[in-house]
């Protein structure tokens, strides 16, 4: 099972945001389990969550992991291809964010367009390099720090700006032959403050 995976078919896209398949992925990344074992889970009739499975099956979000006889049947036992999924915006390629029609460092919509192509162009290089059967070489930096102020923020910002802009005229090499471009993506934003969990007796 793969930890995570971009869904770039709009059907299988569809398929997943159903809410009973999205409930049956969360199971089935838990652990491999089978029509019967879901029903008693999921509240429905075995029949309706075999009908749910192979539209989950047919789309690559789960597959067999195994089986077993349990008197005079064999069940299936299933599982979720990847732990969690992502959705690429070639789902809704017509209408995907694209960070070109504007370049504004300061919107928080070009930011939101440049992560979509993030996801995009990440989530097609997965899908390529498992089909070459080859590896991926990429890097990300992931960190929290609080700014004193708006001017501290500022400054943070410029010196960020010139300090990547410095090694990229360093290691910029347009004219290397055999070299292989690359994109960088940089980001600042507000932390977003984890939600409380509902209580489902509220």
């Amino acid at each position: 099972m793969l930890d995570v995976t971009v869904i770039e078919d709009p059907e299988a896209a569809a398929v997943s945001l159903d809410p009973t398949r999205a409930r049956l992925l969360a199971e089935l990344a838990a652990e491999p389990a089978s029509a019967a074992m879901l029903a008693g889970k999921v509240g429905l009739p075995r029949q309706k969550v075999n009908y749910h499975l192979k539209a989950l099956e047919r789309h690559g979000l789960v597959e067999l992991a195994g089986e077993r006889r349990k008197g005079n049947v064999t069940e299936r036992l299933m599982r979720a291809t990847a732990a969690s999924y992502v959705i690429s915006p070639l789902a809704l390629a017509s209408v995907q964010p694209d960070p070109n029609r504007f370049r504004d460092q300061l919107s928080a919509r070009w930011l939101l367009a440049l992560g979509a192509r993030l996801v995009r162009d990440v989530g097609t290089l997965i899908t390529g390099a498992a089909k070459a059967r080859k590896g991926l070489a990429t890097y990300a930096l992931d960190g929290e720090l609080r700014f004193a102020s708006a001017a501290d923020r500022a400054a943070f910002v410029q010196e960020l700006t010139a300090g990547v802009s410095a090694l990229i005229r360093k290691y910029d090499a347009p004219d290397a032959e055999g070299g292989r471009d690359h994109r960088i993506v940089v980001a600042v934003h507000p932390t977003v403050k984890d939600q409380p969990a509902l209580d489902p007796e509220k």
